[in-house]
């Protein structure tokens, strides 16, 4: 009976400790991009292998991650024109779609698998309506403070890619 209760303890702590260093390894994959990023670069790769930087050759943006599983990204075009009116209820058509097809945000939660370098970004919210509700999954590296990541479902739609590569701060 002793020996039955003495490896019954030790199953149990193996398990237990298992699990914690299982716990520890995704606490400290997470905690590698906790913190605030500054965006480098935004490139569509269109399916002929052409490429275009949809918010220009330095775009400005902000990606956060949270302790909590929380994240939020802001993407916008540098240069962008001023509404002429200075009051964006009476911005022209072409102003607004300017000002669309220059901006690109999103919240929610997010999940990283280190295994499969995939970060899930849960989008609660967005600019882009579609992806409201939906799980985007983004392949990813991360080196030397470098998060580049992949974009198979660009807001742009078409077949094109983006690649997307922040540095932090």
């Amino acid at each position: 009976m002793k020996n039955i209760v003495y490896l019954v303890f030790t199953m149990s702590f193996s398990f237990v400790q298992g699990q914690n260093n299982k716990g520890m390894s995704v606490y400290k994959t997470q905690q590698r991009f906790w913190g605030t990023w500054s965006l480098i670069s935004v490139e569509n790769i269109n399916a002929d292998g052409s490429k275009i930087s949809p918010y220009g050759e330095h775009p400005v943006g902000m990606l956060i991650f949270t302790k909590a599983g929380k994240y939020a990204i802001q993407i916008l075009k540098a240069n962008r024109s001023k509404v002429f009116a200075n009051d964006k209820d009476k911005a022209t058509t072409e102003e607004n779609a300017t000002l669309v097809r220059g901006n690109n945000s999103h919240f929610g939660t997010y999940t990283i698998d280190e295994n499969k370098q995939v970060i899930v970004f849960n989008v609660q919210h967005a600019f882009y309506p579609n992806w409201e509700g939906i799980a985007q999954v983004r392949t990813y590296s991360l080196k030397n403070n470098v998060l580049t990541y992949t974009v198979t479902t660009p807001t742009n739609g078409g077949a094109a890619v983006a690649k997307v590569v922040w540095k932090k701060n």
